[in-house]
């Protein structure tokens, strides 16, 4: 993690990093104003703080509620040696709990993640630098020494040198990547998490059979993320990217649109117009793209290249956006290794999906061949160790699909968790299926898996499949258990040359009758995306017309520019949203495609609270009062000040909406309950001194959200490295 520190008055310094800001002080005695505890201390609080982090994920694990337990740390000081301190953690436990649980919480504190590195003992390591800005890399791991040389299947160069080209370009670039987590929690699985540490909301993960190979997919995924712009999906870009000569690729090409709405000429070809605009309800007003929100300028279209006959055809950047998500990315050494790990993604999903919905028994893979493969077998041991029984199955469905399935119980909570991978290679597909199964996961983490069930409707229901798209959580059916499986189990072989696995993987697409089509980058190291329609998407077609994300373009201006809006402007806005028929609970950011500090009230700002909010803004108690309600009953908003300004609003309100109450009478106790600051807010809010009360004023410049900002900033360096190799 990157942290900025800013030099304040005296000998206030404040420290800046992801949407935190932390101010630091010195007491009086060493002439600071001791308006913030010292550096030293906040080193002291961590440790403690995070023994009880554990504590807490422990107890919440086990439905154990902490009200009884406390914790506290000393530190002892060696009187000859300041610097040699002993930290001594006091837990106090009720006598309710059980010895097994007691231990189990001692176990927790033990695994605290800031005692670990303390006494691991961390290397300092203090440079000067020309700029901090400019200084690419935060990175990552020690570099392999020359003689390094480790190959792995399915990888045309050893994991040294491709890992050393990622870097080289992400350094290029000017993006700082940073280590946020490691896990290895069995063998020969590890995972970690990197991000973009000007921009955290930039991140992949990565996961692999050794350190290396994780970070490798790691840095992969991040490099093909940016070279399909995954990380800026459904986000504005800023007004000068919205018009500057491209806003995708300098190869885009723009449709304008008609005057009745129909899908201009040159969008998509006839195999998928049949299967985008089947009734012809397809508009081009619904294919404008979410980041640009360019209306004038048309339809931002990307070129795919059909890969039956090479002709070139035009995918609305929208289109894109709203029903692939991820599917169907890769980077790699070259073209041929990164198709293969595309349409081996593509096949996991879709035989996953399958598998799911239609409530397939698999076959289990046999211990003899599970046997070939030692370091897959001893993760799995690893796994059954710790209590938790682990299901291997071939999911090829009788050889036809290069996919596997291992599938975890767990019996502490009755959840399962099934997990799919896909290669030419079996054993590599069996590997990625153990390592997709513990990506970023603690054993903690497992408890949080659902549990089975038999409601063949909650299984096929298609927001199911979009959670097992995201991170695999959700739910499976009791059939997949079964002791009959409907196919029987293939020891299945694709593997080749990258090319003669590409061409197989091709084959199998062509024999169930669906056409791909394939971008090529070449700008940011070697990345594609292959999409394969009504085959690869994630969301339903018909979220192009019902729910697309470009609803953000009919309130993004609207929502940014609410303070300077006319009476007049905010009844509108208000009388479309609720003519939307949105969902109440839907979040500002999401709506339309904002990243507001998620700690501010712009960032847990809901539909349902901005309307309560424009509405006091309009005089409208009634109105309000109602929504007022909702919130306090319905509401996840944790900034405790919130909540009780609502509290107040809804005292205050039923006051000044009663016929024979006053607030006179009523004020004194309400500003004793609910404090002065508050009850001017409420006041203010309700007689109009006060408008949006909470809300920064920002506009479409988007001043004062730096988190949005760092996005954009991101996105410029995308954005310049390709305008320069284009020579634009």
């Amino acid at each position: 993690m990157e942290i900025k520190v800013n030099f304040l008055d005296n000998l206030r310094l404040e420290a800046k990093f992801d949407d935190f800001s932390v101010i630091a002080d010195q007491p009086i005695r060493y002439k600071g104003d001791g308006t913030a505890p010292s550096p030293f201390d906040y080193f002291l609080a961590s440790s403690a703080l995070c023994a009880a982090y554990f504590i807490k994920v422990y107890c919440n694990s086990r439905d154990i509620p902490t009200d009884g337990i406390r914790v506290a740390q000393n530190n002892i000081v060696d009187p000859e040696d300041r610097y040699n301190q002993i930290f001594q953690i006091q837990v106090e436990l009720p006598e309710s709990l059980s010895e097994k649980d007691r231990t189990g919480i001692l176990r927790s504190v033990e695994r605290c993640t800031v005692k670990r590195v303390i006494q691991t003992g961390p290397e300092f390591k203090i440079d000067t630098v020309e700029s901090i800005e400019a200084d690419a890399q935060a990175m990552l791991m020690a570099k392999p020494g020359d003689d390094s040389n480790t190959f792995i299947l399915g990888k045309d160069l050893p994991l040294e040198e491709t890992i050393a080209n990622m870097t080289a370009i992400l350094e290029e670039l000017g993006m700082k990547i940073e280590i946020s987590s490691w896990r290895n929690i069995v063998p020969n699985v590890w995972s970690l998490h990197i991000r973009d540490a000007a921009s955290p909301m930039c991140f992949t993960n990565g996961k692999g059979a050794t350190k290396e190979s994780a970070l490798c997919s790691a840095l992969g995924e991040f490099i093909e993320r940016l070279n399909c712009n995954f990380f800026y999906n459904d986000q504005f870009l800023g007004e000068d990217i919205a018009n500057s000569e491209f806003v995708h690729y300098p190869n885009e090409k723009w449709f304008a649109l008609t005057d009745d709405d129909s899908l201009p000429e040159g969008i998509l070809d006839d195999y998928t117009r049949e299967i985008y605009n089947p009734d012809g309800e397809l508009g081009g007003s619904h294919l404008i793209d979410t980041n640009s929100g360019n209306k004038e300028r048309g339809i931002c279209s990307i070129p795919y290249v059909r890969h039956s006959d090479g002709e070139t055809v035009y995918f609305p950047s929208n289109l894109i956006e709203n029903l692939f998500l991820s599917n169907g990315m890769s980077a790699g050494n070259n073209f041929a290794e990164a198709k293969v790990q595309c349409l081996s993604e593509i096949f996991e999903r879709a035989v996953k999906r399958q598998i799911i919905e239609q409530e397939i028994v698999l076959p289990d893979v046999p211990e003899d061949v599970l046997n070939k493969y030692p370091g897959i077998v001893a993760g799995i041991n690893g796994l059954e160790e710790q209590g938790f029984p682990v299901v291997v199955k071939d999911a090829s469905l009788g050889g036809q699909f290069p996919v596997m399935c291992v599938t975890l119980m767990n019996p502490k909570t009755g959840g399962v968790f099934a997990s799919f991978g896909a290669h030419p290679s079996f054993e590599v597909a069996l590997e990625r299926s153990l390592t997709e199964l513990l990506q970023g996961r603690s054993f903690e983490g497992l408890n949080d898996v659902p549990k089975p069930t038999f409601n063949s409707m909650a299984v096929s229901e298609p927001e199911n499949f979009v959670e097992h798209f995201i991170d695999s959580t959700g739910v499976i059916s009791w059939r997949f258990f079964s002791a009959k499986h409907d196919y029987d189990f293939v020891e299945w072989d694709f593997s080749g040359s990258n090319e003669e696995e590409t061409a197989s993987l091709f084959g199998i697409l062509e024999s169930l009758g669906k056409e791909a089509y394939i971008a090529e980058f070449s700008d940011l190291g070697t990345a594609c995306r292959i999409l394969v329609p009504d085959y690869s998407e994630v969301y339903p077609v018909e979220d192009l017309i019902w729910d697309n994300t470009n609803k953000a373009l009919n309130f993004r201006e609207d929502i940014l520019n609410l303070h300077r809006l006319s009476e007049d402007q905010l009844a509108d806005l208000v009388e479309r949203l609720e003519q939307s028929e949105l969902d109440n609970y839907i979040d500002i950011i999401t709506l339309i495609g904002i990243e507001f500090d998620e700690n501010t009230v712009w960032g847990q700002l809901t539909i349902l609270e901005l309307k309560l909010l424009i509405y006091l803004a309009l005089g409208d108690l009634e109105a309000a009062m109602e929504l007022v309600e909702a919130f306090l009953q319905y509401n996840d908003n944790t900034i405790v000040e919130r909540g009780l300004f609502y509290q107040a609003m809804h005292a205050t309100l039923e006051v000044a909406l009663s016929d024979d109450l006053e607030i006179e009478d009523y004020i004194h106790s309400f500003t004793r309950m609910f404090g002065q600051e508050t009850m001017d807010a409420v006041v203010g809010s309700i007689n109009g001194d006060v408008m949006f009360y909470g809300l920064t004023e920002t506009s479409m410049k988007l001043e004062g959200l730096d988190r949005h900002l760092r996005l954009i900033e991101s996105y410029k360096k995308l954005h310049t490295a390709r305008a320069k190799k284009a020579g634009l």
